[in-house]
C-alpha cells in the first residue's frame, strides 16, 4: 500500500466515503449520528454491503506474503444474500479496501488462527480454520493439510444393542427401549446415531435400523475454540503449536509440522474461549473460559485444570492485558482479575457485550481492551477507565486491532448486517485515564506512606494497654457531661421558645426572619408557615421587643391571618435606626396566641449596623 503524506492511499479521507454502490445501499442513520469517536480515530473505509458475516474468533490480521503489508483474514459464516456476500462459507482475504482472494470452506467455521509452522524462508505464516471435527491448514492460501480429531470411546453396551439389531435378534421398539435405558444410566454418552434414533417417531424406526445397522458406530466430537501456543521461542515469527478445545471438554496441543497430538488435558466443561501465554517446551499458562461459567488455568507441570474463578454469568469475552485478565459477562459486567483469580475491579456497562478484543501498541507501551456493545458502540477500557467511545452504524459482530497495510494502529470491525469498517488510530492521539467513568478517585487506590512505629508510639500503646480501664471511665464521664450540657441547653430553649420550630399540641409552626436594607431604614420580613398536616391556625399575633433609643418601628404589633397548612405567609414591617453611634442591637420577635400566656415562638434578630449615617 502506497503512502501519501503519512496517510495510506486506501484511506477514503477524514470522513467516510464509501463507493458509489455502497452509498446507494446504505440505508442506516446519517453519518453525523454515528461517526463520533472523540477525535482519536481516522475514518479510513466503510462498506455497508461487504457481505462479510463473521465472529471475532474467526478473524485475524497477518502478513501472509512476507512483504510487510498486513492483511485481513476472515472465515465467512455465509448466509449473506446481497452485495459481495455469497451464501456459502468462505475463507476471505482483504487487502486495503478490496477482497483479494477467497476459498470455499466445507463446514461452518468456529475458529481461525494464523501461525508459523516451520523455519523455512521466506517466512510466511499458515492459516488454520477449525470446522466441525477438523482443522484445515492453508499454506500460501492453498489447502495444505487436514487434521481430524480422534474418535471417542463408544459404549460397549450400545455396540451390543446395535449388534443384536443387525443380526435380527431384537426389533426396533426394543432397540429404542434399551437405548433409552442406557442414556439414563450409562457413564459414557451415546453416539450421534443412537441419539438421532431416539428422536424418531415409531413409524420411522424400522427404516432407520435397516439403513444404518451395517455401518460401524462412531462417536466424534467437534471443535469449540482454537488458539496458538509458541513452541520454544517467544519471537513474533516463532514456530507455534495449535491449541484446540473440543465439545468433549478436552484440550489438544498439535505439533506444527507433523500435526500429531503433543498433549491432551481434560477440563470440567467444554471450553468456549482461551488465552495462552508462554512456550510449550519451556513454561506456558492456558486460561480457559468454559461453558459452566467458570474460568480454569492449566500449566505445564499440572495434570489437571486448576479452578480460577466462578463468574456470576456466562462469559462472552476473555482478554489478557499484561498479567491480568479482563472478562466480559452476559450480565453487562466487565471485570478484571489477576492470573490467580483475585477480583480487581468491575464496571457495569450500559448495554450487553457483543464481543471483545485486545488493543496493543508495543511502540507506545499501550495495552487496553476493546468492548463492542449491543447499542452500536465500541468502548476502549484500560483497567476500569473508559478511554474512548466509538459509535457504529450497526452492532459489531467481530473486531480486531493490529497492523493492516503499513499502519500499526488499525481497528477493523465487521457488522451483524455484513458491513466492514476500518479505522486508523491517529498518531497524535493520547489516551488519558481522566476520561474515565464516574467512580472513586485514582488517589484512593494509592497506598499511604505510613511511617514506622516510633518509640513514642510504642510507649503510648503500652500506656493504653495498662491504663485502658481508667481511660475508658474518663471518656464515659466526659461523654455524660456533654450529654447533660446539651440536654440543659435544649430545655432552656424549649422553655423560652427560642427554637425556630414549634411543635406544641395542635400548633405546629415554623418561622424565619430576613432583614433587607443598608440603613437607617430596614425592611424586616418574617416568613411564617403552618407545618401541621391538615389543621389551620387562627388568632395568632406577632410582637416585637426592641430598644426604643436605637430603633423605631411603624408596626410593633401585627396580627397574622388564618394559616393554611403548607403555605408560607410573609409578615413585613419597617424598622428605622434613630441613633448615629454606629452600633446595633437585638430585636426580639414573639409569636403569640390569645389562648396561651407563653409565646409559641421566640426569635432573636441581630440587626446589622446602619450605614446611612456619615
Amino acid at each position: 500500500m502506497a503512502r501519501n503524506g503519512g496517510i495510506p492511499s486506501w484511506v477514503s479521507g477524514p470522513s467516510f466515503k464509501p463507493s458509489v454502490a455502497s452509498k446507494s445501499a446504505c440505508h442506516g442513520p446519517a453519518m453525523s449520528e454515528w461517526s463520533g469517536d472523540d477525535g482519536k480515530w481516522l475514518d479510513a473505509h466503510y462498506d455497508p454491503v461487504a457481505g462479510l458475516r463473521t465472529l471475532t474468533p474467526c478473524v485475524a490480521l497477518a502478513d501472509l506474503s512476507g512483504d510487510g503489508d498486513g492483511r485481513l483474514v476472515a472465515a465467512d459464516l455465509g448466509g449473506g444474500g446481497g452485495g459481495g456476500g455469497g451464501g456459502s462459507m468462505k475463507l476471505k482475504v482483504y487487502g486495503g479496501t478490496a477482497l483479494s482472494s477467497e476459498s470455499v470452506l466445507l463446514d461452518l467455521p468456529c475458529g481461525l488462527a494464523v501461525f508459523f509452522m516451520d523455519l523455512h524462508e521466506p517466512r510466511t505464516p499458515a492459516v488454520a480454520v477449525a470446522s466441525g471435527p477438523c482443522v484445515y491448514v492453508y499454506k500460501n492460501l492453498r489447502p495444505y493439510f487436514k487434521f481430524t480429531l480422534p474418535g471417542l470411546d463408544v459404549n460397549t453396551l450400545e455396540q451390543d444393542v446395535w449388534e443384536q439389531a443387525r443380526e435380527g435378534h431384537i426389533d426396533p421398539p426394543a432397540v429404542k427401549e434399551m437405548l433409552e435405558s442406557l442414556r439414563r444410566k450409562a457413564d459414557v454418552p451415546l453416539s450421534v446415531r443412537s441419539l438421532h434414533f431416539l428422536s424418531l417417531d415409531e413409524q420411522h424406526l424400522e427404516d432407520f435400523v435397516q439403513l444404518h445397522k451395517q455401518q460401524p458406530i462412531k462417536r466424534q466430537t467437534v471443535i469449540t475454540c482454537m488458539a496458538t501456543l509458541k513452541k520454544s521461542t517467544a519471537d513474533e515469527d516463532g514456530v507455534s503449536c495449535l491449541l484446540i478445545g473440543t465439545e468433549s471438554a478436552h484440550l489438544y496441543v498439535l505439533d506444527p509440522e507433523a500435526f500429531v497430538i503433543l498433549a491432551k488435558v481434560a477440563l470440567p466443561a467444554p471450553p468456549t474461549m482461551m488465552d495462552v501465554t508462554g512456550q510449550f517446551d519451556v513454561e506456558y499458562r492456558i486460561t480457559a473460559a468454559c461453558r459452566n461459567g467458570n474460568i480454569y488455568i492449566l500449566r505445564r507441570d499440572s495434570d489437571k485444570a486448576k479452578y480460577c474463578v466462578e463468574l456470576s454469568s456466562h462469559p462472552v469475552g476473555l482478554v489478557r492485558v499484561g498479567k491480568n485478565l479482563v472478562v466480559g459477562a452476559m450480565d453487562h459486567n466487565l471485570q478484571g482479575f489477576t492470573q490467580k483469580g483475585k477480583k480487581l475491579w468491575k464496571v457495569v456497562l450500559p448495554a450487553p457485550i457483543c464481543t471483545m478484543a485486545s488493543m496493543e501498541l508495543p511502540a507506545r507501551g499501550f495495552q487496553a481492551v476493546l468492548v463492542a456493545l449491543a447499542n452500536c458502540e465500541v468502548h476502549l477500557y484500560r483497567d476500569k477507565n473508559l478511554l474512548s467511545s466509538i459509535k457504529t452504524p450497526d452492532a459489531v459482530s467481530a473486531i480486531c486491532f493490529g497492523r493492516y497495510g503499513r499502519e500499526d494502529g488499525t481497528l477493523i470491525m465487521t457488522m451483524k448486517g455484513g458491513g466492514l469498517m476500518v479505522k486508523i488510530l491517529k498518531r497524535t492521539a493520547e489516551f488519558q485515564d481522566g476520561d474515565s467513568t464516574p467512580g472513586p478517585p485514582a488517589a484512593q487506590s494509592v497506598r499511604l506512606n505510613v511511617p514506622k512505629k516510633t518509640k513514642l508510639y510504642v510507649d503510648q500503646t503500652l500506656r493504653e494497654r495498662e491504663s485502658g480501664a481508667a481511660m475508658h471511665r474518663a471518656f464515659q464521664m466526659d461523654l455524660i457531661r456533654l450529654r447533660l450540657a446539651a440536654a440543659k441547653a435544649y430545655a432552656r430553649a424549649l422553655e423560652s421558645s427560642l427554637t425556630p420550630v414549634s411543635s406544641g399540641p395542635g400548633r405546629s409552626l415554623k418561622m424565619n426572619a430576613v432583614v433587607q436594607g443598608l440603613g437607617p431604614s430596614f425592611k424586616l420580613t418574617l416568613n411564617v408557615q403552618n407545618t401541621a398536616a391538615c389543621r389551620p391556625l387562627l388568632n395568632l399575633a406577632v410582637s416585637f421587643l426592641y430598644d426604643q433609643n436605637l430603633y423605631r418601628m411603624t408596626k410593633p404589633f401585627l396580627k397574622i391571618p388564618l394559616l393554611v397548612p403548607g403555605l408560607v405567609y410573609p409578615v413585613q414591617t419597617q424598622v428605622e435606626c434613630t441613633g448615629d453611634k454606629g452600633i446595633s442591637d437585638i430585636i426580639k420577635v414573639f409569636v403569640l396566641h390569645e389562648d396561651c400566656s407563653a409565646p409559641l415562638l421566640t426569635a432573636h434578630i441581630n440587626m446589622p449596623v446602619s450605614e446611612g449615617f456619615n
